[in-house]
């Protein structure tokens, strides 16, 4: 098993008021605890560390980077839990992918379960498995990859990275889904959460947060 080794550096605070703390998750580290010792450093932890009212909401895997909200309150933990379930809450992620995407946008819509044998892998499938969605646009055309926006409308897990391997077109990086040479092709998972819109619990006026790309 590889040891977890999550990256050094200050807490990164994009926004704080009474009811909300906005955080910019960096790739490598756990949002939540696992359970070994050597796995109790996260983003969950760092946070409370310094907001010991802090309460968590959702989480991002571990090599995906980018903005994440915590409540301040039980009452804005409820409200914007709330909002996740009913899917009021938009995600923008920003993802480079293997290869040239052909088409400037579109939608990927292929249900996703467990893959049990295999877990945390997910699969395709079509007879049990959950509806999920995936809005994607073109923003850039390198020599051997594509930069795409993506904003997934369901909240599977693994979406973003099944989704696009389906499609022929596997995230740079990703070391669950991606072959070999793929993998190889960057030193982290090409996916980062890039904003986060939502109703500001306060008074139900929409805010936005944004966490610049660091690739």
């Amino acid at each position: 098993m590889t040891r977890y080794t999550p990256p050094e550096g200050p807490l990164s605070v994009l926004h704080r008021d009474e009811e909300l703390l906005i955080v910019d998750k960096p790739s490598g580290l756990l949002s939540v605890p696992g359970k070994p010792l050597e796995h109790r450093d996260c983003l969950e932890a760092r946070v409370k560390a310094a907001f010991p009212e802090a309460l968590l909401i959702h989480r991002l895997d571990l090599e995906t980077s980018g903005v994440m909200v915590f409540a301040l309150n039980p009452r804005a933990q409820r409200l914007i839990n709330g909002q996740f379930e009913r899917r009021i809450v938009r995600k923008t992620y920003i993802a480079r992918v293997a290869g040239l995407v052909s088409g400037d946008a579109g939608e990927i819509d292929l249900p996703l379960i467990a893959d049990w044998p295999n877990r945390p892998l997910q699969k395709v499938c079509q007879e049990t498995g959950k509806p999920a969605r995936t809005a994607w646009r073109v923003l850039e055309r390198e020599a051997e990859a594509t930069r795409l926006e993506l904003k997934p409308e369901t909240g599977r897990s693994h979406q973003l990275r099944v989704h696009l391997k389906e499609i022929g077109h596997p995230i740079l990086g990703d070391p669950f889904y991606a072959p070999e040479e793929v993998f190889n092709a960057a030193p982290r998972l090409q996916l980062h959460a890039e904003r986060l819109d939502l109703r500001h619990p306060s008074d139900g006026v929409w805010v936005s947060y944004g966490a610049p790309c660091p690739f």
